[in-house]
């Protein structure tokens, strides 16, 4: 399983990418998935996107 998010992290974030620890590679992928990644079952909005449009 973590050779598998780390797989994941690591398209995401184009290899370049390095965390201090787990903390913070939680943080990025969290903004990442929240703020910038695009999701087509959200008609390509982001899910903070779809909230605010919601509220």
């Amino acid at each position: 399983m973590a050779e598998r998010v780390k797989g994941i992290l690591k398209d995401e974030f184009y290899l370049d990418q390095t965390f201090d620890n787990v903390a913070h590679a939680k943080r990025a992928a969290k903004n990442l998935y929240n703020e910038i990644r695009l999701h087509i079952s959200l008609d390509y909005n982001t899910p903070n996107m779809v909230y605010k449009l919601s509220a």
